[in-house]
């Protein structure tokens, strides 16, 4: 009865204030009457968001995403994911006359003979290498601010799984044309199965259809081609929605400045400032990409030829995302060892085994320190990475060992540029991931505490000007410009918190307590990564005032200037 009287109440407002509402008005009102559209409007489209280039990042993979679904579209309307063999015969003369299957045919035609064919090949290959390269920096950038914090663990795992995804995506999209380097791709992919112990034989029959390369139904490029088209990008397109409403529930992160706290959000409203934003950095986005893509060539399957068992490219590489786990296998030894009458190949074993490790550690972090600073406190603000060095000599490490493995990747390569012995490159990168990761850690936590040092110094003694002053009694000295109230606030308004205590180990009458081995191992990493050594000490107020006088200083007792 109430929505009646208001409905009515409405109309005559039309009627009485501008006359005849129009046909716009009146399909948002019918449309509202059934989906409640105004009230979420006013609830969400003015939602208060901050600012910054870095959030730039995740709009990137977003944009990315979009292109790539709106070029696999076109792609999958010429595609034949069939390993049946024909005799092409098409605009590519080179290989007219070549027995091939029809997934490589169909990809030939796609490049030579459909319209916009190869711009769209090329669009949709380089669209899926900036997506995953923008999924990789995008979640460093999380990870190095500390922005996985409660409460966006949950969207942190989100984003983990889509990288996950992403790489697989990649993986299968790569091998569909069955080319000859797509093919070489399958068969080390079908060597690591194989190497999994006691079922490994049976894993590779079951994915492959039989006999590698094609089985006895040439069933995997249709297998490929359904999770590639289907399975995968499903999953990843809820992940996105569901990645997007988090996002929007609980705001983008903010960094430290004057006014902005942790139950705050300093910035611009959604509508119609981000909307606005938004469509103009997808054409940006889908520019680019339009750009390199008609300019630099990607994947030219034409110059590989057909696959075939017997032969293999040179210089055979995979795309950057998927280089490092080749090279875990190019540096690893060929051990070999048999246990209860079974063939252990240890040198693809293991690497496989690492391989998910080292991706599962990225998406157990946050838990982990969760875990190991006891800190069960929302955060909305985020940290400068130098004043956590431990977590950024991590990641730093983290992603020095990437590089190694990468560079493994493509060891003949670099044999061939530099005039080296590739066992001298293999060798050297053996040594290297144990060794470069510590020292890139030491390195980068020395770093951080330097420019923490730096920071302390700014703001009790103010930026260097270049200006040599002459005082009274002939001494030189540089003038310095004191820092605005706004930016002392910056360089001070981190925490510093106090690493968790094990705990006396006698009580109060001198008996001996028992400390659990977790928590005494919980205290340690917490020293670790809280520790006196982890921090250079914040300036007070008071140090401040006894250096500028108390005029200056502002606040009352020890707080941070």
């Amino acid at each position: 009865m109430s929505g009646t009287t208001a409905g009515t109440g409405g109309s005559a407002s039309h009627a009485g204030g501008r006359g005849a509402a129009s046909t716009g008005e009146r399909m948002a009102d019918w449309a509202d009457g059934r989906l409640g559209i105004y009230g979420l409007g006013r609830k969400y489209l003015r939602k208060v968001f901050p600012d910054h280039w870095s959030f730039l990042l995740g709009e990137v993979c977003l944009w990315s995403f979009v292109v790539l679904i709106l070029t696999g579209i076109y792609l999958t309307l010429f595609f034949q994911p069939s390993m049946g063999e024909v005799v092409y015969d098409g605009s590519y003369i080179p290989l007219n006359g070549v027995r091939m299957s029809e997934a490589y045919a169909s990809t030939l035609d796609i490049s030579f003979d459909v319209r916009g064919g190869l711009l769209v090949r090329q669009i949709h290959h380089w669209a899926a290498l900036v997506f995953i390269a923008g999924l990789f920096v995008h979640m460093m950038r999380h990870f190095f601010t500390g922005s996985f914090r409660k409460p966006r663990e949950v969207n942190w795992l989100i984003g983990w799984l889509l990288l996950m995804l992403a790489i697989f995506e990649g993986l299968f999209g790569y091998s569909l044309p069955d080319d000859l380097l797509s093919g070489t791709g399958l068969r080390l992919v079908q060597a690591a199965t194989l190497s999994v112990p006691v079922v490994g034989t049976y894993l590779s029959f079951f994915l492959f259809g039989g006999e590698f390369p094609t089985g006895d139904s040439g069933e995997i490029i249709p297998r490929l081609y359904a999770a590639h088209i289907l399975l995968i990008p499903g999953l990843m397109l809820a992940l996105v929605v569901v990645h997007l409403i988090l996002v929007f529930y609980h705001k983008h992160t903010q960094w430290p400045g004057p006014g902005k706290t942790e139950r705050n959000v300093v910035g611009a409203p959604f509508l119609p400032v981000y909307m606005a934003k938004a469509g103009g950095f997808f054409m940006l986005v889908f520019g680019v990409l339009s750009l390199i893509a008609a300019t630099v060539t990607v994947n030219p399957v034409w110059s590989y030829g057909p696959y075939r068992p017997d032969q293999v490219s040179t210089n055979a590489q995979p795309d950057w995302y998927l280089g490092f786990a080749e090279g875990m296998v190019r540096i690893m030894p060929a051990w070999e060892i048999g246990v209860a009458g079974h063939t252990l190949a240890l040198g693809l074993f293991i690497p496989i085994v690492v391989f998910p490790l080292m991706l599962v550690l990225i998406g157990v972090y946050p838990f982990i320190e969760a875990w190991v600073t006891g800190d069960r406190r929302e955060h909305h603000l985020l940290d400068r990475p130098r004043n956590r060095p431990v977590r950024t000599g991590l990641g730093a490490a983290w992603v020095a060992l990437y590089l190694l493995f990468l560079l493994g990747g493509g060891n003949d390569v670099a044999a061939a540029k530099l005039h080296l012995s590739i066992n001298t490159i293999t060798w050297t990168l053996r040594v290297a991931v144990f060794v470069v990761p510590v020292a890139v850690f030491l390195v980068t936590k020395r770093l951080c505490l330097g420019l923490q040092r730096r920071d302390r110094e700014k703001v009790l003694h103010g930026r260097e000007t270049g200006v040599i002053k002459r005082l009274p009694h002939g001494e030189y000295v540089e003038a310095h410009a004191p820092l605005t109230a706004e930016e002392r606030h910056v360089l001070t308004a981190h925490e510093q918190p106090q690493p968790l205590e094990a705990g006396a180990a006698r009580d109060t009458n001198g008996v001996e307590r028992r400390i659990p081995r977790t928590t005494r191992f919980r205290a340690l990493l917490s020293r670790g990564l809280y520790g006196k050594s982890t921090h250079v000490p914040k300036p007070t107020a008071t140090e401040y005032r006894e250096l500028h006088g108390a005029e200056k200083g502002g606040g009352g007792g020890d707080q941070e200037p």
